[in-house]
Formats: C-alpha cells, structure tokens, sequence
C-alpha cells in the first residue's frame, strides 16, 4: 500500500475516533488542522498541479469568512443562506481577479496576487464603520443544522469532518480527471501542451477558480470554529502559512498539504506558547525543507517505505 493511503487510512481513523479520548482544547485543536488542512489543499491545486505559487490566496478564505460574519451579525441569521454567500463571494473574487493575475508568472505571479490580497486587508482594516477594523467582528454564533446546535466542540467538529471529506473526495475528483491530468502537464511544460492544442489560459483559470472556492470553504468553517472574524484572516501572513504548509507536506498531492497543515498547527500552537517569535522559527522551517526536503514530508516517508512514485492522494 503506498505511504500517501497509509496516512491517509490512519488519519481518518484517528479523526472519527477523536472525540472519544481528547479533551475539549485538543479535538478544537484537530478540527483547526482540518480547517487549515482543507485550505492548503486548495492552494496546492494551484502550487502543486498548477505550478502557480501565490502569496494572495488569504484573500478567498478571508472573503468567505467576513462575508458570513457580515451577514450574520447584521443582515440574517438563516445558517443556509450565509454559508451560500460565503462560498460564492470568494468565487466572484476568484473570478476576477484571477484575470488578472493568471499571465504572470513566477515571482511576478507571486507579487500581484500579493498585492490584490492586500488591497483587501486595506479595506477590512480601515472600513471600520463596516468590517469592525482591526477590532474584527466578534460574537458569530455557530449554526443550527437540522436541529442539532453545533455549538459544542464534539458536533462542530463532526460538522467539518463531513465538509472535509466532501471536499477531499470533490478535488481528488478534480485531480483525476481530464483536467487534472491537463493541469499536471501544464506544470511540466506549458509550451508542449500549447502545441498539443490545449487553451493553457482557460486551464489555469478554471483550476484558480476551483481553488477559490475550496480556500471560500476553508474561511466559512474558521469563522464558524472561532466566532470571529478580523484583518488577520487577510494577512499575508495566513498566506505564508498555506504555503509553507503546501511545501512542508508534499506539493502535488493532496495528502502531503493536509499533513503540512497538521504540523504547522502543532508547532504554531506549541511555539507561540514559549514565545511571542514562532513566526521566525516557521520562516527557518521554511528554508530548511526548501533546501534539504523539497518534496516535503510525504516524499520522506514514500522514500524510507519503498513508495517513490508521485500520487494524486
């Protein structure tokens, strides 16, 4: 069996089972890994099949999460209806910026889609009248389904178990299809799958689409997990973050992300503990797994249990 279905097999057993033998602190502490999991997933569509690394994908989970605060607090409470908004505002978002930024490339990529993201964080810090500036917008209470109250840390998260693994099996789809495997070719060399006939415009902004609205998913579940929303949610310093956690695990797959996410979590919560500095010791992770790991944990363990060949999951 290969290392990425291992992990997988034993991750799900373990999150199912969770509630169980964890306290309180630390199944909110899982259901946070599988919100950010899901998150890293969703650059890695663009990363690690793509080839299109951005510093700005902060701005569709932070879309998705202040349009649900915003609606919440001030408009309507009807759980359905926010979460719809939540997913179709970053879409819109993705829609549109992503004409602009998908013919750059490499580090010009990188920057524009730094700066739109920013353009955001602008607005949810000095609209203060509107997005509660730097102070955010606080009280977000999670929602009714069916009658069950997913106010407690055992029924949230069963509640993001189930849209993870919706999600999960919606990109492993994704991945495996035509377009995937197109998107995949694109990554190795958009010049040869010009000449094969392929529209490599309309590939990569189909893929920054769907990466949107996964990254929308990501920020509905966080602001529902934290009943906040503020500035932070748009900081490039959440974007890092994914990507470092895209690289930590193993671009290219969908596994690899997920884990990345689950380290980083741990450490940011182990780190910022002991000092108020865990963001150096993150950059230092950063450049020692760029250097030494670039194919990131699930690439260690493929190498150490005989399993070398890339996977989709």
């Amino acid at each position: 069996m290969r290392p990425a279905r291992l992990v997988g097999i034993f991750a799900a057993l373990f999150i199912l089972a969770a509630p169980a033998f964890l306290s309180t602190y630390y199944l909110g502490l899982l259901t946070k890994m599988l919100i950010f999991a899901l998150f890293a997933m969703s650059l890695d569509l663009l990363l690690g099949y793509t080839g299109l690394p951005s510093l700005g994908h902060v701005a569709y989970f932070g879309t998705g999460a202040y349009t649900v605060g915003l609606l919440s607090l001030r408009v309507v409470k009807t759980f359905w209806i926010n979460a719809l908004a939540g997913l179709a505002a970053p879409t819109l978002v993705a829609l549109g910026f992503n004409l602009l930024t998908i013919r750059a490339r490499g580090s010009y990529f990188l920057m524009i889609t730094l700066a739109l993201a920013q353009v955001l964080w602008g607005i949810a810090f000095g609209w203060r009248s509107f997005t509660g500036g730097d102070d955010g917008l606080p009280g977000i209470a999670r929602p009714m389904l069916g009658g069950w109250s997913m106010a407690g840390e055992v029924p949230f998260h069963y509640f993001a178990v189930v849209v993870f693994g919706v999600c999960l099996w919606l990109l492993s789809v994704v991945v495996r299809s035509p377009l995937g495997r197109a998107l995949v070719g694109i990554r190795e060399s958009e010049t040869r799958m010009r000449v094969l006939g392929y529209n490599v415009w309309a590939y990569q902004y189909v893929a920054s689409i769907l990466a949107g609205f996964f990254a929308g998913v990501a920020g509905v579940l966080f602001v529902y997990y934290n009943g906040y929303v503020g500035p932070a949610y748009l900081s490039v310093v959440v974007s890092g973050q994914a990507l470092l956690m895209v690289i930590l695990g193993g671009a290219g797959t969908l596994v690899g992300p997920a884990l990345g996410a689950a380290i980083i979590v741990l450490l940011e919560n182990f780190l910022s503990a002991y000092t108020e500095r865990w963001l150096t010791a993150l950059g230092i992770i950063y450049v020692v797994v760029t250097l030494y790991a670039p194919r990131g944990v699930l690439g260690i363990l493929r190498d150490r249990l005989g399993g070398g060949r890339r996977a989709a999951t």
